[in-house]
């Protein structure tokens, strides 16, 4: 009621403030301009109204509740880092797509020649500044394989090409032009520093054998098979070392599988044919084993069912367990999980001879007697054991440092190959206290970059001394306060990039797939180690960590696109 009543007096005083209407006269009467103006009384009134009114009509609306906070917050974090990790996976593809141009060779700078495309040489290659040396790279194969994920590529888990870097691609990204020679280095002589390669491609040129002269030299040319002297394992076993190994290992499953259904075929043969025999209970043997049981489990039983009664995997080792640098638990539950997956583990059992058809083997039984036993096979996979290169024994031959020396190079604290002078080894060529795994490999490829990169900056650092010493000696007294000063100063540098420290490992942990999606992990954290054994988290752990560890961001995406490949329409059960 008051509302309306204030609404009367404001329309009442609104009607007295109307101009009130002029009697028409016979002369013409003009307005002046300010009768059509509104008054400010009359502009305040109005605009009271309108506010009152709008007071009334309109509903007071409370603030809307926030609701969801947490979850629209989370949203546009993932809306912008999946942004964000879209730009940064383009810029990364565009990167490796369109390489910038090189320094070209000096012929004043010092040359470098690296042996080998492995883990070591790799690490050295990717972290070296190539601009400060004439860079030489000598290899049989011209691409560096990611071998963790060697066991999948038999199974047709990862293709062969998903886990291979083309070293093209690497040496192109280097500032400094790198130069490549696909061949075999067969022999190093120390004495007039060169090395003498090789050419043993099906294709060969006029000239197939030449040498290299070098001022410093890398050896990593790795390390081969080792038989330990077995009768008949390097004519009938299979090895699992290289890509060629894990394609001729595909093949033969196959053949033996497709040979077993053969019209007619024997009961016996048949369950020799599908009987898989893999000796070495390392990581290699053991992700292999359990590899090639998922194959069986998720794809042949299914698509070859007259197999499922016969096909067995046995895994066999000579020592007491498998993965002896795992822990005692991780060791027990990866035999248990094997058990579980119907792999027969044969432990304490010595190869003796291997044949085309079975092979003979020492077990040690439970009260310490020994019996010889007899394991027919189908496909026997070899995965222990590195022997030395024939270019390493005939290196180590040359040096009478090396008497001693029986798996590899023998090395100071510093990589350099004992009994030389400007020679570096690296990797399974290399005889050092740490194990011959790709870890240590790796490490001490870096090491060595951190070592040429810190002589590069010595080098012109000592010319610059030099000069120096030459124009102090000539200086007047004035002025040789201020070369002192700057000899000083050059002094301190030289020293501080000459103090690096001695190769030193550190033990990042290790990992294992055991089957049935399943890994264990026995990781370094802090001053301790963190081991982890089976279920789905450690597993999608063992996968992320071999997907960081891959070379490139294309072969990221290539084994991801593997993994989901089979995840979808399962692995292919054909005969390559």
């Amino acid at each position: 009621m008051a509302s309306a009543a204030v609404r009367k007096s404001m329309m009442a005083t609104a009607m007295r403030l109307r101009p009130m209407p002029v009697a028409p006269s016979a002369s013409r009467f003009i307005l002046p301009r300010q009768a059509f103006r509104p008054s400010l009384e009359r502009t305040a009134i109005q605009a009271t109204f309108r506010r009152a009114y709008a007071a009334e009509a309109a509903p007071v609306s409370k603030p809307p509740k926030k609701k969801f906070r947490f979850f629209r917050f989370l949203w546009r974090a993932t809306y912008i880092s999946a942004l964000a990790g879209t730009a940064y996976l383009g810029y990364s593809i565009y990167e490796t797509r369109w390489p910038q141009e090189q320094v070209q060779p000096d012929a004043k700078k010092k040359t470098l020649v690296i042996l080998g495309t492995g883990w070591g040489s790799v690490a050295l290659l990717k972290k070296l500044d190539t601009e400060n040396y004439n860079v030489i790279v000598i290899s049989p194969r011209n691409f560096f394989l990611f071998t963790p994920l060697l066991p999948s590529c038999p199974t047709g888990t990862v293709e062969h090409r998903s886990i291979m870097e083309p070293l093209r691609h690497i040496i192109r990204h280097k500032k400094g032009t790198v130069q490549f020679y696909e061949a075999e280095a067969t022999k190093i002589d120390h004495a007039r520093r060169v090395v003498t390669i090789t050419d043993n491609s099906d294709i060969q040129g006029d000239v197939n054998k030449t040498e290299v002269p070098f001022d410093y030299l890398v050896v990593g040319v790795g390390a081969e098979n080792a038989t330990f002297g077995i009768p008949g394992v390097k004519e009938h076993a299979c090895f699992l070392k290289e890509i060629t190994d894990a394609q001729k290992i595909r093949k033969k499953v196959m053949d033996c599988i497709e040979t077993a259904m053969f019209k007619d075929q024997t009961e016996e043969e048949k369950n020799r044919l599908l009987h898989m025999v893999v000796v070495g209970g390392g990581p290699t043997g053991v992700e292999f084993a359990a590899e090639l049981q998922d194959f069986f489990e998720d794809d042949l039983r299914k698509w070859v069912p007259d197999i499922s009664d016969a096909f067995h995997v046995t895994l066999v080792e000579a020592l007491p367990n498998v993965l002896p640098m795992f822990s005692k638990t991780l060791i027990e539950y990866t035999e248990k999980t094997l058990n579980e997956e119907k792999i027969s583990l044969r432990t304490k059992t010595m190869v003796k001879k291997v044949t085309d058809k079975y092979i003979e083997a020492e077990v040690t039984k439970p009260d310490g007697s020994k019996e010889l036993q007899v394991l027919p096979y189908g496909c026997l996979i070899w995965a222990t054991g590195n022997a030395v290169r024939p270019v390493t024994r005939d290196f180590m031959s040359q040096l009478p440092a090396q008497a001693n020396s029986r798996r590899g190079l023998a090395v100071n604290e510093y990589l350099v190959v004992e009994g030389t002078d400007g020679i570096w080894a690296l990797g399974d060529c290399s005889a050092t206290k740490y194990a011959p795994t790709a870890q240590v490999a790796s490490q001490q490829g870096a090491f060595l970059a951190r070592l040429f990169n810190n002589m590069a900056k010595i080098t012109p650092l000592e010319a610059d001394l030099e000069h120096l010493q030459t124009i102090r000696e000539t200086a007047d007294e004035s002025d040789r306060e201020s070369v002192d000063r700057e000899i000083a100063k050059k002094t301190k540098a030289v020293r501080k990039i000459k103090t690096l420290s001695p190769f030193e490992y550190t033990h990042q942990g290790s990992l294992a797939y055991i089957g049935m999606e399943r890994a264990v992990a026995d990781i370094s954290w802090w001053n301790g180690n963190f081991a982890s054994g089976g279920g789905g988290l450690t597993y999608l752990f063992w996968r992320s960590a071999y997907l960081s560890m891959c070379f490139s961001t294309r072969n990221r995406i290539l084994v991801i696109m593997d993994w989901v490949k089979v995840k979808v329409f399962g692995r292919d059960v054909s005969r390559e």
